[in-house]
């Protein structure tokens, strides 16, 4: 039989083989969507925008711009002017983060290379406004979301996001509008404005992204009926309750209050418990959190329907 000790050191490789394992897929499944977000960007630029002369915003739009007046090509500019953008990033943020931030800008670069001469997929400026801002949106989201960034005024929001209230999003937005109005001035306000359009969805789809679809809220509700309503948002939700003990400030009575995690889709499902049970219940649900994590209460079960 084998000894505890050489037990324990074959438990420990194990370990360590599968924190590799782990970091390995991790790395893998980040650069596929840095990758697919890059791809994405590239698209929105050349078969959306720039043949369309709608200008982006942040440091490829400035390069949108210089490209528009020299003969340098778009994607050797993006790349250039974001290297002052990449050092602040490895510096302010971390190794890891430019490593993708690097990549990613190297594979836009190289997409809007490759279709540098492709024609447009429509000449409708206003199909070429929606799509090129959907398609932008989407892919700054996926790298924002896995780590990178595509964009130096992306990093710079990135390191400004947590010291301000505002999102990602709005931050970029912020930045674009003052590009965009000095491209007003030297270029075409038409354009300046189709731009404007362009990054409102861009931001938009940008959040959604980041924060995801199945965005969490949290949600309070007082009643006397407090069990049956635990029981049927565990039975139709599939989501475990928390039951805190509480005083009314004016009654002084002894009340449960019913604590659960919610999607913004469940929201609607839930007050129509609440109306079956007990219509005159306390609802509170709180604002959009954008991160939840851990805890047996958001493991969701299937639901019975």
């Amino acid at each position: 039989m084998k000894s505890d000790s050489l037990l324990l050191e074959e438990k420990a490789a194990q370990e360590v083989m599968l924190y590799r394992r782990r970091k390995w897929k991790w790395f893998t499944y980040r650069f596929l969507m840095i990758t697919i977000g890059a791809i994405l960007m590239g698209i929105g630029l050349e078969l959306f925008l720039v043949n369309n002369q709608i200008l982006d915003g942040g440091v490829v739009g400035i390069s949108i711009i210089v490209s528009q007046l020299t003969p340098l090509p778009l994607g050797v500019l993006t790349f250039v002017l974001n290297i002052p953008f990449f050092i602040i990033g490895y510096r302010k943020i971390g190794k890891v983060f430019a490593l993708f931030t690097l990549y990613g800008i190297a594979v836009m670069s190289t997409v809007t290379l490759l279709l540098h001469s492709a024609h447009p997929v429509t000449d409708d400026l206003l199909l070429a406004t929606v799509f090129g801002g959907v398609t932008l949106g989407l892919g700054v989201g996926l790298v924002i979301r896995n780590g990178g960034a595509l964009d130096g005024t992306e990093i710079v929001s990135i390191i400004v996001n947590g010291k301000t209230p505002f999102s990602t999003g709005q931050i970029i937005m912020v930045i674009n509008i003052l590009i965009f109005s000095v491209a007003g001035f030297a270029f075409n306000w038409d354009r300046a404005m189709y731009s404007l359009i362009t990054y409102f969805l861009a931001y938009k789809v940008i959040d959604i992204v980041i924060q995801g679809m199945d965005e969490s809220k949290s949600a309070f509700i007082i009643s006397r009926y407090y069990e049956e309503i635990g029981l049927e948002i565990m039975e139709q939700l599939g989501k475990s309750v928390t039951y805190i003990d509480a005083t009314g400030g004016y009654s002084g009575e002894m009340n449960k209050v019913i604590f659960v995690i919610i999607s913004r889709f469940e929201e609607v499902k839930l007050k129509s418990i609440l109306d079956e049970i007990d219509p005159d219940a306390f609802l509170a649900v709180g604002g959009s959190m954008s991160e939840v994590k851990g805890g047996k209460m958001m493991k969701k079960r299937t639901p019975h329907l």
